[in-house]
């Protein structure tokens, strides 16, 4: 709340009572004044409104036709923002390469006939994107057809194809699951070429096999955990993705063994046509990620991934609109069934995953949804501090081993005892999280039925909750169009408070809260996020006094509070 103090501008006494007015008027104009501020994206940059600026073809940067075509051929490509890029052809960064796009810049996908064509940007091992964008002036990838303004359908999905990055960080794959030889099929349904290097490397999803340029990973003892992809940040993914085949598609940001040298922060995927965000395997970390309306899982990985995630905000499209959908966090350790001695372990804290409620999807199995938290192949890891609402189910673990040998799967690594009866330490852990509303809070298998002695004692032992209600969260939310009839809240307040502090290791925020977002401050998404400009959301952003984070609050406060109606304030 603004100062109990008087603001004074013009000689003029200012009372809080007056503030709050302007206030009030700010928040009732959010919606109108963030569809002027991606119209004129990038002013506070200095670049013109997105309708002057002249369409450039993203083909014409590359070279055409042959084994090539779509290489970038300069050394380091600049897009910048007083251009309009068009995504005409799946544009690949080499090794060696760097793409470089100002802050404010609009990259927009054109359409194809075919899934299998879907116009993508791909950053090949050895070489590097930075895409470095600002909470003013942030860059966004859309579809073609997007006018920019507010008006393009939360359901207009798969409409170009999406951000790869390939590394040279560590994954689990091996020769015998992956793409070894020539005419057989490969874990995604993709036929191999013969040209797979062996252990460690393999073809991206979404791609055909016989371009060597999509391989990721090394061969064990030459990979890079610390691998430097670039910088990607405030950078908004929309309407993209495409199923090429059976397990075989682009996500709207796909990371294939990305080191930890890579900075992914302030990160959003939005209305995507399949996962939102995955790693296969990789070491690479990720802060302040939005994740919304993607169809299906928001948040999956695999391969061995195990970095860090802190601040990831999940949502997913209203039940009336989309009733099916997968997951929203899908985890996996060992989807090739090879055995691996590595398997995905990253660390998550400070999450909110958001369902629609939906109990209508035709696969509720072991490998549908919808579940908040689908434990899959034998996946380690570590969730904390998070927040899971309005799901069928909130957690659910694999058991059963199926063809693969070993006496473990996700469900064994979680409570400590293999199949054989032998102890553990867990090396799944899932604690202090808040389970809110959700049809079925904890499954085993798909059903509560299968769950044994002692497995609810550990999931409520490990400072799990289940509650039917949250003061101050609301997961309802419903939408015709882009016109939002039911803004949903994911903000708790009071604050849900969480005994499971991350560690000061200079990645983690150290909170001591659950969910993504702490009560009575500035949101990290508030301003600049395609929810901001729906107006999709209640109770991100906190009224300051010190507008200007001067350390005082005066009449600079009220100046720069007055001129700027998108800020959201409750």
């Amino acid at each position: 709340m603004l100062s109990q103090q008087p603001i004074y501008f013009m000689k003029t006494q200012i009372t809080k009572m007056a503030a709050l007015a302007i206030i009030a008027l700010a928040a009732n104009n959010q919606a109108s004044a963030q569809l002027a501020s991606q119209q004129n994206l990038g002013e506070a940059c200095g670049c013109p409104p997105v309708a002057s600026r002249t369409s450039v073809s993203m083909s014409t940067l590359a070279t055409i036709g042959g084994a090539t075509d779509g290489d970038l051929t300069a050394t380091n490509t600049i897009l910048t923002c007083d251009k309009t890029y068009i995504l005409d052809n799946k544009i690949y960064v080499p090794a060696g390469k760097t793409l470089t796009i100002q802050p404010g810049t609009v990259i927009k996908g054109a359409p194809t006939g075919t899934p299998a064509a879907a116009n993508a940007i791909l950053v090949n091992r050895d070489g590097k994107i930075f895409a470095s964008g600002t909470e003013s002036c942030p860059i966004i990838f859309t579809a073609q057809a997007d006018p920019l303004d507010g008006t393009y359908a939360l359901t207009n999905k798969g409409q170009w194809g999406g951000i790869v990055i390939l590394g040279k960080a560590k994954n689990n794959l091996t020769t015998a699951a992956n793409y070894s030889a020539a005419g057989t099929i490969g874990f995604n349904g993709t036929t191999g070429s013969g040209v797979n290097g062996g252990d460690g490397i393999g073809f991206i999803e979404g791609f055909t096999a016989a371009d060597a340029r999509n391989l990721y990973g090394m061969p064990p003892g030459q990979e890079d955990d610390n691998d430097n992809s670039g910088v990607l940040r405030y950078v908004s993914i929309r309407h993209a993705g495409a199923t090429v085949g059976a397990n075989n598609e682009l996500n709207g940001l796909t990371l294939g063994s990305v080191g930890r040298g890579t900075t992914i922060e302030n990160i959003e995927v939005i209305s995507n046509d399949d996962d939102g965000i995955e790693p296969f395997g990789g070491t690479v970390n990720m802060k302040y990620l939005t994740l919304m309306f993607n169809n299906d899982d928001n948040f999956d990985y695999d391969q061995g991934y195990t970095g860090k995630v802190q601040f990831m905000l999940s949502v997913k499209l209203d039940a009336a609109t989309f009733t099916g959908g997968d997951s929203g966090l899908e985890i996996d350790g060992d989807d090739n069934k090879g055995n691996p001695t590595l398997l995905s372990r990253p660390t998550i804290y400070n999450s909110t995953f958001i369902g629609n409620g939906s109990n209508t999807n035709a696969n509720l199995g072991n490998s549908g949804g919808p579940f908040a938290i689908m434990a899959k192949e034998k996946v380690e890891g570590t969730i904390r501090s998070s927040i899971f609402a309005n799901y069928r189910v909130g957690f659910n673990l694999v058991k059963s081993l199926g063809t693969r040998t070993g006496n473990v799967e996700s469900y064994h690594n979680w409570r400590g005892i293999d199949q054989a009866g032998n102890t553990f330490t867990p090396t799944l852990i899932v604690e202090c999280n808040t389970f809110v509303g959700n049809t079925t809070s904890f499954t085993v298998g798909g059903s509560a039925a299968n769950l044994v002695a002692g497995d609810d004692a550990k999931f409520l032992a490990d400072n799990n909750t289940v509650v039917a209600t949250l003061a101050g969260l609301d997961f309802n939310f419903a939408a015709s169009g882009t016109t939002v009839t039911d803004q949903y809240n994911a903000v708790p307040n009071p604050l849900v408070a969480s005994t499971c502090v991350p560690p000061s290791d200079g990645f983690f925020v150290p909170t001591n809260y659950r969910g993504a977002f702490k009560p009575g401050v500035t949101s990290w998404m508030s301003t600049w996020s395609y929810s901001a400009l729906l107006d999709a959301t209640n109770g991100l952003v906190a009224c300051p006094t010190d507008i200007t984070k001067d350390g005082q609050t005066n009449t600079n406060d009220f100046l720069d509070l007055v001129g700027q109606f998108g800020t959201s304030c409750d």
